[in-house]
């Protein structure tokens, strides 16, 4: 590979660290040509994309971004790497590592979670955070849950004054009779 060609890639993926809010490094050693494709095409299908780096041009694409990323080098950039890269929803590709894990029967359990960052900002560095990152909530998931907790107290009036209209109506009616 040409210089100009490594150039091109680590630019390449540099914009889309730039571009994607949320990325996972994941462990691929071990994988084979047919469960790389496999996972490819399960993430394809949750609209994610994953692709298999070189540890250099993942350290070299970070390194061109505004964030620190540097605790990631020593750790997590070792053997083959491979990068998930959803740009909406932050769950979404531990909940497909988690799925594709349970569905393959991989024995080594690949592939694993090396480390991930969230709104290009918040970094979980190790396996045992993909429980914890499948749990999260999306943006729109936690919007829905205020706007509900913020409609609640207006709706609860509001079916109160609704059941209160018959009890009023009937004592209305109750002391009108009993005037006559």
């Amino acid at each position: 590979m040409t210089r100009e060609e490594k150039k091109e890639i680590i630019e390449s993926l540099t914009e889309k660290f730039k571009e994607t809010p949320h990325f996972y490094i994941t462990d691929a050693s071990g994988f084979t040509v047919a469960q790389v494709n496999a996972f490819r095409r399960i993430c394809f299908e949750q609209g994610i994309e994953y692709r298999v780096y070189k540890n250099t041009f993942i350290e070299k694409a970070l390194d061109n971004l505004e964030a620190d990323f540097s605790e990631l080098y020593e750790t997590t950039l070792k053997g083959f790497s491979g990068v998930i890269f959803a740009p909406e929803t932050a769950n979404l590709p531990a909940k497909v590592l988690k799925d594709f894990k349970k569905k393959s029967g991989f024995k080594e359990q690949r592939p694993a979670l090396k480390a991930a960052c969230i709104d290009q900002s918040d970094l979980y560095i190790g396996a045992e955070h993909l429980e914890t990152l499948a749990k999260l909530k999306s943006r729109e998931e936690l919007i829905g849950e205020v706007i509900g907790l913020l409609q609640s107290p207006a709706k609860n009036v509001i079916s109160a004054l609704q059941g209160g209209q018959d009890t009023l109506a009937g004592l209305v009616k109750t002391l009108s009779e009993r005037e006559g």
